[in-house]
C-alpha cells in the first residue's frame, strides 16, 4: 500500500516537474510583435515603409476629397441669379470664395460667357478633368502598394525557405529544428506582413476611388446645371 502511494506521489512530482519545464519553455518562446517582425529581415523594413506611405496617402487624400465633396445647395441658385441679372463679377467673386473643384469649374465657365456655348462647355470639362486628376494624386500609389506588398511577402517566403534548406544542407546529419527556425520564421512572417499591408492598401484604394467617383458625379451634375443656366436668358 505504501509502495503504491509512493509511486503515485513520484508520478505526480514528475508531472509537476514536466509541467514547469513546459511552462518555462513556453515562456521562453514568447515573442513581441516587434521581435517577430524583425525575424522577417529586410523585407519587413520595406513593408513597414510601404505601410507608412499607404496610410499617409489615404489620410491626405481622404481629407482633400472630403473637402471637395462639401457642396452648398444655395451656391448654384446664387450663381443663377447673378448670371440672369448680368452680375458676372459678383458670380466670379462668389466662386473664388468657395474653394472647391465645382466653384473653380463654374468660375472658368463664367469667364467664358460671351463665347459659343460649345467653347464654354469644353472649358468647363477641361477644368473638371484637371480637378479630378488633382484629387486622384497618389491614389495610383496605393494600387501599386496593394499589388506589390503580397508579392514582396512571397519573395520573403522563397528567400526564407532557401535559407532553411541551405542551413539544412550545411548541417549534414546534425539537423536541429533551431537551425531551421530562422529561415522558416522569415518565410512565414514576410508572407503575413505582405498580405496585411496589401489588404490594407487595397481597402484604402477602393475607399478613395469610391469617393472620387462621388466628386465626379457632383462635378458633372453642376456642369450640366450651369449650362442650363446659360440657356435660360436666351429663351
Amino acid at each position: 500500500m505504501f509502495g503504491l502511494l509512493l509511486q503515485v506521489q513520484n508520478a505526480a512530482n514528475d508531472l509537476t516537474t514536466n509541467t514547469l519545464v513546459v511552462n518555462e519553455e513556453a515562456t521562453e518562446i514568447k515573442l513581441s510583435v516587434l521581435e517577430l517582425a524583425m525575424k522577417g529581415g529586410w523585407i519587413m523594413v520595406v513593408l513597414a515603409i510601404f505601410s507608412i506611405i499607404a496610410v499617409y496617402i489615404f489620410v491626405n487624400r481622404y481629407i482633400v476629397i472630403s473637402r471637395a465633396t462639401k457642396y452648398d445647395k444655395s451656391f448654384m441658385n446664387n450663381i443663377r441669379e447673378y448670371i440672369v441679372d448680368g452680375k458676372l463679377e459678383m458670380a466670379q467673386t462668389l466662386c473664388r470664395s468657395n474653394q472647391t473643384p465645382i466653384a473653380r469649374m463654374i468660375e472658368k465657365g463664367i469667364s467664358r460667357i460671351g463665347r459659343p456655348l460649345n467653347d464654354i462647355n469644353a472649358a468647363i470639362e477641361n477644368v473638371g478633368k484637371l480637378e479630378v486628376s488633382r484629387l486622384e494624386k497618389g491614389v495610383a500609389g496605393l494600387a501599386t502598394i496593394a499589388g506589390a506588398s503580397p508579392m514582396l511577402g512571397f519573395l520573403g517566403t522563397v528567400i526564407g525557405m532557401i535559407r532553411a534548406f541551405y542551413d539544412m544542407s550545411m548541417a549534414g546529419n546534425n539537423i536541429d529544428i533551431a537551425l531551421l527556425s530562422s529561415g522558416i520564421y522569415q518565410a512565414m512572417v514576410t508572407t503575413v506582413g505582405g498580405l496585411i499591408v496589401g489588404i490594407l492598401a487595397y481597402i484604402f484604394y477602393n475607399v478613395l476611388v469610391s469617393r472620387v467617383e462621388k466628386v465626379i458625379y457632383l462635378v458633372e451634375a453642376q456642369a450640366s446645371e450651369f449650362m442650363d443656366v446659360l440657356y435660360e436668358p436666351a429663351r
